[in-house]
């Protein structure tokens, strides 16, 4: 059995904590490890193998950074150079785990959900795996705590365990909902999986033939190197774009539910958050630095400075360095239309948080002016930025903590805590840190354009252009 955790989502409706350039799945939303990292150490003790990671591109360097960080070396991670949803993800995915001629059962999970009850959703595992060995394509299905309408729903044939899966629903309205849960034929759709490699791949030929051929070709056309699997970019792009559900699922004759209540919750809003949290008496839920007086069942995030809530209820606030929201928690699920608009305007925003991850490690933009920008950068051990230069601006960095070594034209100068150098317009240049701790600095840009655009690389060991 190997797990396949997906990782390709940009968890919008969790903005601003959660952006594109570092969705929650890389956040620690629920408890001390990351979402990504829990989703794995829940189920590392049925793993025959190390995971398969399905990811974005631009987040590759931030899952092997976070799972090496727990232990865990992935089999694969699998990077998608466009995102085409979770049929085409798990097809590569079970092309990569067949490669080597096995068929090993896949336990397919999103990384972003969070399961309460852990050794249970373990012991359910295990349950489903005959009926996933015998050639069904089992789901699990979550027993209702409420008649949820952001959910779809599975509608099962009357049974125990493992059973077959009448049919599947869409988001249903409030009273449909309530119909459902009331029945007790109705669970809701965890987008959680365990099949065999080739049952599914099968599966998704016989009814999305297109998916497959299109997979086929971008894995065959694939680079390889120690740590990714890099689709080929032209045949993924080609690909449809569907959901397991439509394109297999709901269509073949072998899906089969497996009811569970384990404490799942997939975090899909400010609300959901609210309601895995860890509450007061007055059912407030609150991270950080908050003092809140006369307040009920509010959800307060802080991500540094000190927040103050005084006679609020089911209100929703979240403060980070750039952006701050605060929502009726009934309305949170409009997030998403904020950033649309965010994204219309053109505002980095929705995108990018002030600090910036990278790599080599993180810089964080802490002011900025008419023609100069300040940055705070770190840099991991052993790690460099690439050999470049800037055609707009002039730079000069200062040392807080740490050992830089500086690649400045022809020299190469070691620095330590309080010493500084001056990089001119033009220069070609190169930041490392041979150290065992991480390197701070501060960094002082000037010039005319300040724009991470205006970067020419030379040498760059993360094979960015």
């Amino acid at each position: 059995m190997i797990p396949v955790i997906l990782s390709g989502g940009s968890g919008t409706r969790l903005w601003p904590l959660s952006r594109e350039a570092y969705p929650k799945q890389f956040l620690p939303l629920s408890g001390s490890d990351t979402m990504l990292q829990a989703t794995w150490q829940r189920v590392a003790a049925l793993a025959s193998a190390a995971p398969l990671v399905v990811a974005n591109e631009d987040h590759r360097f931030m899952v092997a950074e976070q799972l090496r960080e727990i232990g865990c070396t992935p089999s694969a991670i699998v990077l998608e150079p466009v995102g085409r949803n979770t049929a085409p993800a798990i097809a590569v995915a079970a092309l990569q785990a067949g490669a080597d001629g096995s068929d090993p059962l896949l336990l397919v999970l999103p990384s972003d959900h969070v399961v309460a009850d852990a050794a249970a959703f373990r012991a359910a595992v295990a349950q489903a795996a005959p009926a996933a060995e015998a050639g069904r394509l089992v789901t699990f299905g979550i027993v209702p705590t409420a008649p949820e309408t952001g959910y779809g729903y599975i509608k099962a044939v009357a049974g125990q365990g493992v059973r077959a899966v009448e049919r599947f629903v869409e988001k249903p309205d409030a009273a449909t909902a309530a119909q459902y849960v009331a029945s007790g034929d109705y669970f809701w759709n965890s987008g959680m999986f365990l099949f065999r490699a080739s049952r599914y791949l099968a599966e998704l030929e016989a009814h999305a033939p297109a998916i497959l051929a299109a997979c086929r070709a971008a894995f065959a056309g694939a680079r390889r190197d120690e740590d990714f699997v890099r689709l080929d970019k032209a045949a993924f792009a080609a690909c449809p774009s569907d959901s397991i559900d439509y394109a297999v699922m709901e269509k073949t004759a072998d899906a089969a539910v497996l009811p569970i209540a384990v404490g799942w919750n997939d975090v899909g809003s400010w609300s959901a958050l609210w309601e895995v949290a860890e509450q007061d008496g007055n059912g407030n839920a609150h991270h950080g630095d908050v003092v809140a007086l006369d307040c009920r069942d509010t959800l307060a995030w802080g991500d540094g400075r000190l927040l103050a809530l005084i006679g609020l209820q089911d209100v929703v606030v979240v403060d980070t360095d750039d952006a701050v929201l605060v929502a009726h928690r009934d309305h949170v699920q409009e997030v998403k239309a904020v950033v649309a608009q965010l994204k219309a305007a053109g505002r980095t925003e929705p995108t990018l948080h002030r600090k910036v991850y990278r790599p080599w490690g993180a810089y964080d933009s802490i002011d900025m002016g008419q023609r100069f920008q300040v940055k705070r950068i770190t840099v991991k051990p052993g790690a460099a930025l690439s050999l470049q230069m800037h055609h707009h601006r002039a730079e000069h960095w200062i040392v807080v903590s740490g050992t830089a070594e500086v690649t400045r034209g022809e020299e190469v100068l070691l620095l330590s805590e309080n010493q500084s150098t001056y990089i001119p317009l033009g220069v070609t240049h190169r930041l490392r840190n041979p150290g065992k701790v991480p390197l701070e600095l501060i960094e002082v840009q000037s010039g005319s354009y300040l724009g991470e655009d205006d970067i020419v690389r030379f040498e760059d060991v993360y094979g960015r252009g």
